[in-house]
């Protein structure tokens, strides 16, 4: 009896041992086939725009119901570009005409986010008629002296479209909309085999404290930086170049122990065009020997410079470049 008795209780711990190590061997397939991608940059660098792109490559894009729920977003995103505008205008030594010192106030008295299924008329017509204002394109064309959003210019310009009757945001419209990031965000989807993972953690500085939690088990690191703010300040602190953060952060994460074996890539272009973007800023602005003065321009970049650079052409104007971080060890 004892013996037949054991022999029921050893059957039934390998089985349970059998179902263990069967488990095991899948989550070890599982664990094969996925890639845990973090994207990492400082503040407004692109990251949540990635995100945005892969749902449209990989996901179907969005749908209607998830289109419409962008407008509030969009209708504020424009409202609040106008008002940095505006709020900037005095420090730039610039003033309206007189005819627009109405529509000046309907912009600011308007909340800070709005809720409404349809763009209000009247802040519709009176970001119309601001932006023909040559005081307001004269402050667009100094951005870099005050914070504001790099789609505003887009959006000023779509104004009729997004204010019309049964208006629903494009791909375009959403990826240039922007939203603060708090926190951690997870994308999941399937390309081929393989399952990739990607987080999106907030880039401002008092959020990357955050970014210690997604560091364990890292495939991948990609740190992105917007070209457009080689000459931009920090929205957090005024007093630090944008770029010069970008290239401080990016040194720090490659020296760091959570990384020794991870692959990094640097990806200085953000995944809609920014031709037109970079293009616009060092048209309006100043070069980039300014804010870096040892670029000198793709011929005499490798003896100005001990770093690497990379430089983008396009059409006589340079679209971007990186510099290359000396890594310890």
């Amino acid at each position: 009896m004892g013996c037949v008795q054991s022999t029921g209780v050893d059957d039934e711990a390998k089985a349970r041992n059998d179902e263990i190590e069967n488990q095991l061997k899948r989550d070890r397939m599982m664990a094969k086939n996925e890639i845990k991608m973090l994207l990492l940059g400082a503040g407004e660098s692109g990251k949540s725009t990635v995100l945005k792109q892969m749902k449209l490559i990989h996901h179907g894009g969005y749908s209607e119901q998830e289109k419409d729920s962008y407008k509030e977003i969009i209708f504020s995103n424009t409202i609040q570009s106008m008002r940095a505008i505006l709020d900037a205008l005095p420090q730039l030594d610039l003033a309206l005409q007189p005819a627009n010192d109405a529509r000046r106030a309907t912009i600011l008295a308007m909340p800070g986010q709005i809720e409404a299924d349809v763009f209000p008329r009247d802040v519709a017509d009176a970001i119309r008629n601001l932006w023909r204002d040559p005081a307001v394109k004269e402050a667009v064309r100094r951005s870099r002296e005050f914070q504001l959003n790099d789609s505003a210019v887009y959006y000023f310009n779509s104004i009729d479209r997004m204010s019309a009757p049964g208006y629903l945001p494009t791909d375009q419209d959403i990826l240039r909309s922007r939203v603060k990031t708090t926190g951690i965000t997870e994308t999941t989807f399937k390309v081929g085999e393989l399952t990739y993972k990607l987080f999106d953690v907030g880039g401002q500085r008092s959020e990357r404290k955050k970014w210690i939690h997604c560091f364990e088990n890292v495939t991948a690191l990609v740190f992105l930086v917007s070209l457009s703010e080689y000459d931009q300040m920090l929205y957090e602190d005024e007093s630090v170049n944008r770029m010069q953060e970008a290239l401080t952060l990016f040194d720090s994460i490659c020296n760091s122990r959570w990384f020794v074996k991870t692959s990094i890539a640097f990806e200085p272009l953000p995944s809609f065009d920014v031709t037109n973007i970079i293009s616009f800023g060092l048209r309006t602005s100043f070069g980039l020997r300014t804010p870096f003065p040892f670029f000198l321009g793709l011929s005499r970049a490798k003896e100005a410079s001990p770093f690497g650079v990379f430089v983008i052409w396009d059409g006589g104007w340079v679209l971007g470049w990186c510099e290359l971080v000396t890594l310890s060890g």
